[in-house]
């Protein structure tokens, strides 16, 4: 069985495969009391985090000091990090996979263990797997950011995108997870066909291709093209950076189910082969903690996930935003959106 997952990596033109992981799959131990997640005298997991290091070193530095249990992260691109864990199989170091998106953590679900009903019930069963591998921590809407000063009223569907007018005004991120999970998601509400019509077009209008999301947002913002599409927090990144008054970007959400208003995750599961396995519960519990929510809301700016918790003030709520209905585990299929974008001359083969 390994022999065939590391072929079918073989296969793959970018960083991630299909799912291909066998073996059966362990619940992992409920690690909470009453007060939150429980304080291990010491211990330490190996993380292999498709988040940066810049983004979440502090919370990984206040989970140790509330816990006692050391972390060994190892960063990379998320779709990197699944296809590595594929590759590693059972002799695989890492004890808890946190990725930047759920197409990811969808490709390696087969191994992950089954979290506790106590963890899976914190949060909408939307925004977690259908059968418990992993679970949403923090959310992300994709969004259309733009300058006011070179488009007054900004597209409200991506077929707008699609007005010639726009040609060669809009930027993107072709190598980016969360470009890429929006198309895999465009392939699951429109299907194949539609997708590659839209995509197609798409093209035609010559987007502006940008090595990451947040260059998007800063060719934006100094006017270099009218807008882009990245997610909600880019923004608010900026903004926290350099004050309000230096940045004239700004967010258009689209609703209306519209696939370019997808809704996606930051999310975990502790490997079925994981050898720290309740320190790993411990690490999850962390995250959808108080503690760990607030992080998310007001260093990254993401939404929290957790039923209850609040969100910062000046972003729409989510149950508001009448984002696309999909089972974001549909997201996994990342290889054939890779597959599509270079038929179309979007991604670089």
């Amino acid at each position: 069985m390994n022999r065939k997952r590391t072929q079918k990596l073989a296969l793959l033109t970018a960083v991630i495969a299909s799912l291909t992981a066998c073996g059966g799959s362990t619940a992992a131990p409920d690690t909470t009391d009453a007060t939150g997640p429980a304080t291990a005298a010491g211990g330490e997991i190996t993380l292999y985090s498709g988040r940066s290091e810049e983004l979440i070193a502090d919370l990984l530095a206040d989970f140790t000091t509330a816990t006692g249990i050391k972390v060994n992260a190892r960063y990379g691109d998320s779709g990197e990090m699944a296809a590595l864990l594929l590759t590693e199989g059972a002799n695989s170091p890492a004890d808890v996979f946190l990725s930047q998106d759920a197409g990811a953590l969808g490709a390696v679900r087969d191994s992950l263990a089954t979290l506790p009903d106590t963890t899976l019930d914190k949060v909408d069963a939307k925004y977690r797997d259908a059968d418990g591998r992993w679970t949403g921590v923090s959310g992300r809407v994709r969004v259309i950011v733009y300058n006011p000063d070179l488009i007054e009223t900004p597209p409200s569907s991506i077929d707008e995108l699609l007005d010639p007018t726009l040609s060669g005004r809009i930027g993107f991120a072709p190598t980016n997870a969360s470009w890429q999970s929006f198309v895999t998601g465009l392939r699951v509400i429109r299907g194949e066909d539609g997708a590659k019509k839209w995509l197609a077009a798409f093209a035609a209008n010559k987007p502006v291709a940008y090595e990451k999301n947040s260059a998007v947002r800063d060719a934006v913002n100094s006017g270099e093209i009218a807008l882009g599409l990245v997610n909600h927090y880019y923004l608010y990144e900026k903004i926290a950076a350099e004050g309000a008054e230096a940045v004239k970007a700004k967010n258009q959400y689209i609703g209306s189910g519209d696939p370019g208003g997808l809704v996606n995750v930051a999310g975990v599961g502790i490997l079925d082969d994981a050898q720290n396995v309740a320190a790993s519960q411990a690490f999850i519990d962390y995250l959808l903690s108080p503690a760990g929510q607030a992080y998310f809301r007001d260093k990254t700016f993401e939404y929290p996930l957790v039923t209850g918790e609040k969100q910062a003030a000046d972003l729409p709520a989510l149950a508001d935003l009448e984002a696309p209905a999909i089972d974001l585990s549909d997201l996994k299929s990342i290889e054939v959106t890779q597959e599509l974008l270079q038929e179309v001359g979007l991604l670089t083969k």
